[in-house]
């Protein structure tokens, strides 16, 4: 019998909790691994978000425990580096 396979930190749609902690998705794994998968371009990484972002907010719309926007924008882009252009 093999090992059960370790789950990814993906978003539970529609209420947008960690598949694998049950944390608030982005979660602090998932942070860490798309930090990682966007090294180097920030800036897809944003645009990634804010899809993710705009989804997340019509999902959470339907539901009874629907976030506020400034929530939402906090959650999914604020924990991104962003470095000052020299």
């Amino acid at each position: 019998m093999s090992a059960p396979q370790p789950r990814e930190h993906l978003p539970s749609r529609p209420t947008w909790r960690c598949h694998a902690c049950g944390a608030p998705w982005p979660c602090g794994p998932a942070k860490a691994r798309l930090l990682a998968e966007y090294r180097g371009n920030i800036p897809a990484l944003m645009v990634y978000l804010v899809a993710q972002r705009e989804e997340a907010a019509e999902q959470l719309a339907e539901l009874t425990s629907a976030e506020r926007p400034g929530e939402l924008h906090r959650r999914f882009t604020d924990w991104v580096p962003v470095r000052s252009a020299r």
